[in-house]
């Protein structure tokens, strides 16, 4: 707690003596299960503040922290309540979101560097951008999609007449973060056990890659301008998949017949990603569309299993296949006369989903108002629909969305109420998290 009071002092003396902009935010955020006795699956309470400069017309300077207290007390012995932290009673925590240099016209009046921790957003469609890849994802909040954490890069911006050259260079590797708590089953399919066995006890060990340049950077570049008054862009990355890949099981009997214990080893694998992206409007319809090809290499697995007479056997089969396949979403947003506005989007191919033959198909669409000279916005729909199997749909669908409410009684205040309601058949992102509906209370005060 020391650490962060100064770094705090520090910037706020640095805003007397520079002038630095100081704003940010402060949030409230709780959801609780509308099933299972509604069990709390989020407590925070967040503290956001963002710092900026121009000490010179050549420069700028941007940082981004989030001091926040996060979760339910973990207390299990009376020496977790005498901790000088207090974060057993209070668990909190200090997110180093971004800070970063700008150097305009660096070596040639065209050209611009950006030095450090940043946020680096490719893509036009809303939130599910399948040519964003240069920053991991931050899945923390299964119903937050579209979060990514910043990384360390350098970024060279090159204007040239009527178009923007970018180039990007990521030292180190970063890996995604995982949905909080047991919503981490969304992306984790079960595992396939032998007919009449169940599963005693699960292990995973994640290996990440060696700490050289060779294996640990990433980079990409891209292209982007206007035609016939429709934003465009052509990009290339080449680095790692930010999400695990299971390239190791092993079934071990227990000493209780009908049980096994599982050993699971992942990686993250190389890719390269050539994508495409555009948006405009027709008319009063703002239209976007976005598509990246996935180039990864062969992954293989090595599955180790009991067999009845030969003991324990080990089979080699391939986890993730080189050949290529293809992400996709169009989407467009409109506001009726009435003032109902529609934003949908159609997606090929979920952030998790890896393969040719593994890419599930998505229709996302939220329906909203605005009442009372903007005070009141309610959305009777906000739903994402997961369609794995065309020719099977009452048999393999998933569901999630619901109503939402936002109230804005004065300037720069915005409380929220609303719920996730959750359906779905078969195996799929959302069944998997079926009896996982939710009600949620937040409230955000900006300054």
């Amino acid at each position: 707690m020391k650490r962060i009071i100064t770094l705090i002092t520090i910037l706020f003396s640095a805003q007397l003596i520079a002038q630095v902009n100081i704003n940010g935010y402060v949030q409230t955020y709780n959801r609780a299960r509308l099933q299972q006795e509604g069990k709390f699956t989020w407590n925070e309470n967040r503290l956001g503040l963002k710092f900026e400069g121009n000490p010179s017309d050549k420069v700028h300077y941007y940082s981004e922290v989030r001091l926040r207290a996060f979760g339910l007390p973990t207390v299990f012995t009376t020496s977790d309540l005498q901790r000088r932290e207090k974060d057993a009673v209070q668990p909190w925590g200090l997110e180093f979101r971004e800070a970063y240099i700008d150097i305009y016209g660096f070596l040639n009046e065209n050209l611009d560097v950006r030095i450090g921790r940043q946020r680096i957003a490719w893509g036009t469609a809303d939130k599910f951008n399948p040519t964003d890849n240069l920053n991991p994802d931050d899945l923390e909040d299964i119903f937050d999609f579209g979060r990514h954490l910043g990384s360390n890069a350098i970024m060279a911006t090159y204007y040239l007449g009527d178009y923007t050259l970018y180039g990007v260079f990521i030292p180190v590797f970063t890996p995604a973060t995982m949905p909080f708590g047991d919503w981490a089953t969304a992306f984790t399919p079960p595992l396939n056990l032998p007919p009449g066995m169940q599963l005693a006890s699960f292990q995973d060990h994640i290996r990440l890659p060696e700490n050289k340049v060779a294996e640990t950077s990433s980079g990409g570049i891209k292209v982007a301008g206007n035609w016939f008054n429709y934003d465009w862009s052509l990009s290339y990355y080449n680095g790692r998949d930010d999400l695990p890949l299971i390239t190791a099981v092993s079934l071990t009997p227990t000493a209780t017949p009908g049980f096994l214990d599982a050993n699971v080893e992942m990686e993250y694998p190389r890719i390269q990603v050539i994508g495409a992206d555009m948006a405009g409007s027709i008319g009063d319809v703002g239209i976007w569309a976005e598509g990246a090809m996935f180039l990864p290499k062969k992954v293989y697995n090595n599955l180790t299993i009991p067999h009845p007479q030969l003991g324990m056997i080990t089979k080699r089969e391939i986890a993730l296949d080189d050949e290529p396949y293809f992400k996709w979403v169009v989407g467009g947003d409109y506001t009726f006369k009435s003032g109902w506005y529609l934003n949908a989007q159609f997606l090929h191919g979920f952030i998790h989903e890896r393969g040719k033959d593994n890419l599930n198909d998505y229709l996302l669409v939220r329906f909203e108002k605005n009442f009372m000279n903007d005070a009141l916005k309610i959305v009777p729909l906000g739903i994402a629909v997961a369609i794995p199997d065309w020719n099977d749909i009452k048999n393999n669908y998933g569901i999630a969305g619901g109503p939402e409410i936002d109230y804005y009684p004065i300037d720069a205040l915005e409380i929220s109420i609303g719920a996730f309601i959750i359906d779905g058949k078969g195996d799929n992102i959302f069944s998997r998290v079926k009896d996982f509906d939710a009600g949620f209370f937040k409230i955000t005060y900006s300054f």
